[in-house]
């Protein structure tokens, strides 16, 4: 009897886990949900990034409608977003505001920008992850919808391209423009 149980124990186990793990694989980590979603943007001022002479504070979100973007030079999936967020700043779609987070040194994110373009409106500097506590990231690139009012409305994990921001941003966007 007890050999058996001892068997067992192991296979089960490991089947509950395999169900628990498998279960997992349907979830989307791009829709990871936001304790901030319909909440205005926390209070925050962040420094300018080297070379620019006005950084990025949540006061600045108010007004109309607006993307923030969290990237670092060091994150890969940025770069491949980045030439998608130039092309929406070259056709004046939306004001695009930028985080530039948990920079190696002051420099890397400002020459980073400018070997590749600058999609931003403003930027902010953020070595100390002030802003991206604000936001509640949890990685990067995050991209934020906020509101009129200053209030996040969506939040998308990953880098954008034509296919999430046609299918997903930009008809939050719009209606958040109508209203």
């Amino acid at each position: 009897m007890w050999m058996r149980l001892a068997f067992l124990t192991p296979v089960l186990v490991l089947g509950l886990l395999a169900i628990y793990f498998t279960a997992g694989l349907g979830h989307d980590p791009s829709k990871l949900p936001s304790v901030l979603i319909n909440k205005p943007v926390p209070e925050f001022t962040l420094a300018a990034i080297d070379g620019s002479d006005r950084g990025l504070s949540s006061t600045d979100l108010k007004g109309r409608v607006v993307l923030v973007n969290v990237f670092g030079s060091w994150c890969i999936a940025c770069l491949v977003e980045h030439p998608f967020l130039m092309k929406l700043k070259t056709e004046n779609i939306i004001p695009i505001y930028g985080i530039d987070w948990r920079e190696p040194d002051r420099k890397a994110g400002p020459d980073w920008l400018k070997k590749r373009g600058n999609p931003y409106t403003l930027i902010g500097d953020d070595p100390k992850s002030r802003g991206a506590i604000a936001f509640g990231v949890s990685g990067a690139p995050e991209t934020f919808i906020v509101d009129k009012t200053g209030i996040i409305r969506y939040k998308y994990l990953g880098p954008l391209n034509p296919s999430v921001w046609s299918d997903t941003l930009f008809p939050i966007v719009e209606k958040l423009r109508r209203q």
